[in-house]
């Protein structure tokens, strides 16, 4: 039998509308020392007048509780089963397994209703990552659940939450096998092939959030000189080059990933000297770089406020970023601008490029606003979980 944390009066509102976080300040108490309640394990919620509002993970944080189920049941090793399986189906009904599209997000948190969980697919592997001590804890029973999914074919179960982890829970989690073993591969996403670095790689490996961005970037790239800031593993800038861009600079000041994009160009496009990369800072090129010199620019930067305390020097940052990008992009030309920042909103985005354009005094209008692809759902119950925001903009 699960232990149980009891809301205060009227705080059991949100959950009767499905949101799947209970708060530390929803609570009558916070489980202590005497409690017998640690980080990571299963607790029951019930309203004040004691009726069941569902079960969780519990663990100490604002973010008291992350709901598994808003039903009063046991979570078995078959619970997680059936939770990955129907994430297998959604991914299946989309279409993203192919031959020619072997990469792709099979588990999104709480959009899978699996909050505190990440998993993405590349080929037979799977690389798993906790959030949450209680996802942790479970990792085991996950990993071997992903290897019974009918279809998916799951031979290697990477964990990788060192750096995931709230770091005060002391977890001291090592990343590692679970399953099988395989080094590190290359996985196609639309017909691209790309290095698949989950052992030394940022995330999981790889950024398959952009897939459907970095298609609609080819469509545009045709004929044009691009530049790709924050290249990471190079993803746009490969799409680009399919695309027949005349020329492709990628940068980032990370020495290893303009290694690891130099690699995924050469896979597949061998021997074609229309790219190069450069290892600098981002502003520091953009301020060197002769107005005129690309007609569309990529700016994907990291999260710039992974909380919300610096989300004032996180606009000023995107603000910044865009008036260099939108002053220096040739006349017609394109620019994709995104934010990763879960912390930022949709609007405030928004305000921060507009604020750049005005700045800049140009004429800017907006192609297409971008967001994270399917495979990347958001829980209609937790709109936080539309993390990535994108605008495509014309500058005459």
């Amino acid at each position: 039998m699960y232990k149980t944390l009891t809301l205060k009066r009227g705080k059991e509102e949100s959950l009767r509308r499905f949101h799947p976080w209970v708060f530390s300040g929803a609570l009558v108490s916070m489980p202590g020392q005497n409690d017998d309640i640690e980080e990571g394990d299963i607790v029951r919620v019930e309203a004040s007048d004691g009726t069941p509002m569902g079960v969780g993970h519990f663990q100490i944080g604002s973010i008291a509780v992350r709901m598994l189920s808003f039903d009063d049941i046991d979570i078995t090793p078959e619970f997680y089963g059936e939770a990955l399986r129907q994430a297998w189906l959604m991914r299946k009904a989309l279409g993203l397994c192919r031959p020619d599209n072997t990469a792709f997000r099979l588990v999104h948190g709480e959009g899978d209703f699996l909050p505190g969980l990440v998993v993405d697919i590349y080929g037979d592997t799977a690389v798993l990552q906790a959030h949450s001590p209680g996802m942790h804890f479970a990792r085991e029973i996950i990993a071997m659940q992903l290897t019974q999914i009918e279809g998916l074919d799951i031979r290697s179960v990477y964990y990788k939450s060192e750096t995931t982890l709230p770091y005060k829970a002391h977890l001291d989690a090592t990343n590692g096998y679970l399953i099988g073993h395989s080094e590190s591969s290359v996985a196609v996403e639309n017909g691209l092939k790309f290095n698949i670095d989950w052992l030394r790689g940022q995330k999981t490996g790889f950024f398959v959030d952009q897939r459907d961005n970095r298609m609609l970037l080819e469509h545009y790239s045709a004929g044009r000189r691009v530049l790709n800031m924050f290249c990471y593993t190079g993803g746009f800038s490969v799409y680009a080059m399919r695309g027949g861009a005349a020329q492709v600079h990628s940068v980032d000041s990370s020495s290893k990933a303009v290694a690891l994009t130099d690699a995924n160009i050469a896979l597949n496009f061998p021997d074609d000297n229309r790219h190069e990369a450069f290892a600098e800072d981002a502003f520091k090129f953009l301020d060197n770089t002769a107005k005129g010199a690309y007609d569309l620019i990529i700016l994907d930067p990291p999260a710039f406020a992974k909380h919300r305390s610096a989300l004032r020097n996180a606009l000023r940052g995107y603000q910044k970023l865009n008036a260099a990008g939108i002053a220096k992009v040739a006349p017609g030309g394109i620019v994709f601008t995104f934010s990763c920042s879960q912390a930022v909103s949709r609007e405030q985005f928004r305000l921060a490029v507009f604020s750049a354009a005005a700045q800049t005094g140009r004429k800017v209008r907006i192609l297409h606003q971008l967001t994270q692809p399917a495979d990347h759902p958001v829980n209609i119950y937790h709109p936080e979980g539309e993390y990535l925001k994108g605008l495509a903009l014309y500058v005459e």
